[in-house]
């Protein structure tokens, strides 16, 4: 595996004007807002000449008359988060945090990124994609497992479009609103158990989080909005032979995937031990509620510090 380096020294970055690119046009705007106001209040008080750039149409022109020297990636879901940014920015020669457009495009497509688990022998839930809502609906009774099931949008983060379906009239109300997202449709098996996440930073698995979620499941909601009661505890309170096996498929689904800097990936830990990975987020959010910032503080490394760990990772990957 190759691992990719950055290509700046803390000196030589402290030179550059660094752009940090938050926004966009997804559904997850709202996130990547907060993300990109974090990240650009942390690298300032660091002393980092910062250029602010809510990511749109006319990004090229704005990097160019910013004079941007390295991008630092806050831009969640379409459009950002799918390999598209990653792109611009490499004909553009300007490096960047994060992984590049073959991970990026994989990690943001669930079913792509399904097939790359499986082939890895990452363990994963059982799934069917379905290329439109009229084939997931008549396919409905037929599933090869029973309910409850997920159904999700294959290229949608941050939960949106995700539905815990428990009856068939459920799941074709989930199917019709996921639909209305990009991609496919991902219809999975429903696995039952605690809600943790794993974090990677530049090919280490920094620990696992626990999520108790007050919600039936740790959506939008449970994620973004204060006082939702959701709990976070660190290090997770997993026997020792379970944390090790989240933090060996975390890793495993990063390395997979070919992810470089921080990834996030979310994980089932049955009743029974058994763990399945669900997804792993190529660009993690940077909020004050997001879990990446949490594992890495529980490892000691504050939010400015982890901030400027990614910017010196920035680099072409093409």
């Amino acid at each position: 595996m190759t691992v990719i380096r950055g290509a700046f020294s803390k000196d030589e970055l402290k030179h550059k004007r660094v752009g940090v690119l938050y926004g966009g046009l997804s559904a997850e705007r709202e996130v990547s807002l907060r993300t990109g106001a974090a990240v650009a209040e942390a690298l300032r008080s660091l002393g980092y000449t910062v250029v602010d750039i809510d990511v749109g149409k006319d990004l090229p022109a704005r990097l160019v008359a910013e004079k941007v020297d390295v991008a630092w990636l806050a831009v969640h879901g379409r459009y950002g988060e799918d390999g598209s940014l990653q792109g611009l920015l490499e004909s553009m020669f300007i490096p960047y945090t994060g992984s590049g457009v073959l991970a990026s495009a994989l990690g943001m497509d669930k079913v792509y990124a399904k097939q790359v688990f499986v082939a890895h022998d990452i363990p994963t839930p059982a799934y069917r994609a379905f290329q439109d809502e009229a084939s997931a609906l008549a396919a409905g009774d037929s599933l090869p497992f029973p309910f409850p099931v997920v159904v999700k949008p294959s290229r949608e983060g941050s939960s949106v479009g995700v539905h815990i379906c428990k009856t068939r009239d459920a799941y074709d109300a989930a199917v019709r609103d996921a639909a209305k997202y990009a991609g496919t449709l991902l219809v999975e098996q429903f696995v039952k158990g605690r809600e943790v996440q794993g974090g990677v930073l530049d090919d280490e698995a920094l620990g696992v989080i626990e999520v108790r979620a007050a919600r039936e499941f740790y959506d939008y909601d449970a994620k973004y909005k204060a006082g939702t009661g959701t709990q976070y505890l660190f290090p997770a309170p997993l026997p020792p032979d379970q944390y090790a096996r989240v933090n060996e498929v975390c890793l495993g689904a990063h390395r997979a995937l070919g992810c470089a800097g921080g990834s996030r990936s979310d994980v089932i830990v049955t009743e029974g031990g058994a763990v399945f990975l669900l997804e792993t987020n190529t660009l993690p959010g940077m909020t004050a509620t997001s879990l990446l910032p949490k594992i890495a503080a529980g490892r000691g490394i504050d939010f400015p510090s982890l901030c400027e760990r990614l910017l010196q990772g920035a680099c072409l990957k093409a």
